[in-house]
């Protein structure tokens, strides 16, 4: 008893519930409500408008990082609007109700498409030339490295002079005035190398600077591309849900190959059977081969688009990985040695006295250093990024078998907005059926009679 009981109560607030929806519904799409219509209207606009702005709002101020007091007043004047404009006319009503079912559509797919390839250009190809910038700095600091370290050699230029120097003196000569003079280049020479230090830390320094200008100007724009990615999605819901209600309104053929339940309750009383083979009830969940067809090639071209974008996302796990392991090696890079060799010769050429000159050989050894400071570092390919990617991916497989029902859900709404352009609709699928039937009828007599002569 008390079971039934529980079932009788589940069953009386499920119908309460459904005719409380029906009503909500009715007044929602009535073209002019009358009565508690309108005060059911009213609070359906209302609820709404707030609900949306409040959307907007958290959308303009955490998404798109608009200024708060930006968003606030956006979100209040887009609340406003809206609740006169859905209050006050029937048909923007019926639009914005038809966005949602418009997402899952081919449309939706684009705005799907468009936006992973704004992800790919935004984060995906930056990380790639940052991490092949990154070689370049290391390039760049390896032959700062060897040239600081080979102007700052001075003790090789000091010893090729100390060689001079003594090979002069063996030289047999009477005038040793010579060795005098050579004997005065006998110090110690200091490569000044402040000002090549100090070039190279201004020109480091500048590039450094041109690097972090260009990080702000790519963070600059791909806020500015989300704002403007974001308003282009909103507009062309819009735009594409009032070009589907306007083609709706204005043929009768308009995507009109749904038989719908009142057309099934008409058939008897019409006279024919079964519907056009082509023809599909628009409260069955099967779908023809056409529709089968359709779903088909637009998972083709999603399978290829993101093949696309899957092989720039590993293009840039690889340009990583790979600039990791040149980093490590090129910090363990052993210094280089290098041998200097000066070749001279040292003669005497005064009046008659005249002495061979001789070949004199000095070689300097030294180590050049090639790493001096390592300033670029490989930056990791964003992992946030890589998983939205894949969402939008599953996403737009998923709305390719949605496309379907959401053309079906989209009829529908259309159909209770504008009841009576939707019975004239049904009176043209019942023409249409109705001559389709007549043909087949006659083909079919046309061969009896050919059975029965012969």
């Amino acid at each position: 008893l008390i079971l039934q009981l529980h079932l009788a109560s589940t069953s009386f607030y499920r119908q309460a519930l459904k005719s409380l929806l029906c009503h909500l519904w009715d007044a929602y799409s009535t073209p002019s409500p009358a009565g508690r219509d309108v005060l059911a209207l009213l609070s359906l606009c209302l609820t709404l408008s707030v609900v949306t702005g409040g959307l907007l709002h958290r959308w303009l101020s955490g998404t798109l990082r608009y200024d708060h007091d930006a968003s606030v007043q956006t979100a209040c004047v887009y609340s406003a609007a809206l609740f006169l404009a859905s209050f006050l006319c029937h048909p923007l009503r019926c639009v914005l109700t038809m966005t949602l079912p418009t997402v899952c559509t081919k449309q939706g797919r684009k705005l799907l498409a468009s936006a992973s390839v704004m992800v790919l250009v935004l984060n995906v190809i930056p990380n790639i030339t940052v991490n092949v910038g990154a070689v370049s700095r290391i390039l760049k600091c390896s032959a700062e490295g060897f040239t600081k370290t080979l102007l700052n050699s001075s003790e090789l230029l000091n010893k090729a002079k100390r060689d001079v120097v003594e090979a002069a003196i063996k030289v047999k000569r009477e005038d040793l005035s010579i060795v005098n003079n050579l004997r005065t280049l006998d110090h110690s020479t200091k490569v000044d190398v402040s000002e090549v230090k100090s070039r190279f830390t201004e020109m480091i320094g500048q590039i450094e600077a041109n690097f972090s200008h260009a990080r702000n100007l790519l963070k600059e724009y791909k806020l500015l591309s989300n704002r403007i990615l974001a308003a282009i999605f909103v507009a062309l819901l819009i735009l594409e849900s009032a070009r589907y209600l306007k083609s709706y309104l204005t043929s009768v053929q308009f995507d009109n190959i749904h038989v719908s339940k009142e057309l099934l309750l008409r058939r008897p009383h019409a006279g024919f059977g079964k519907p056009a083979k082509n023809k599909t009830c628009s409260s069955s969940c099967k779908i023809t081969s056409q529709e089968c067809t359709s779903s088909f090639i637009a998972l083709i071209v999603v399978t290829l688009h993101f093949a696309a974008i899957t092989f720039v996302v590993i293009l840039d796990h690889v340009v990583y990985y790979i600039v990791q392991m040149i980093v490590p090696w090129l910090q363990e890079f052993p210094p280089t040695s290098a041998v200097i060799s000066v070749d001279y010769k040292v003669g005497q050429h005064s009046g008659a006295a005249r002495s061979a000159p001789q070949m004199f050989t000095s070689a300097a050894f030294a180590e050049f250093s090639l790493i001096s400071r390592l300033n670029g570092s490989p930056l990791p390919p964003s992992s946030g990024v890589t998983l939205l990617l894949g969402c939008l991916w599953l996403m737009s497989y998923f709305l390719v078998f949605l496309e379907v029902y959401a053309r079906r859900l989209r009829r529908k709404i259309s159909a209770s907005f504008f009841r009576k352009q939707e019975e004239r609709r049904t009176a043209h699928l019942m023409r249409k059926i109705q001559v389709w039937q007549n043909r087949d009828e006659e083909k079919t007599a046309v061969t009896l009679d050919i059975c029965v002569s012969d």
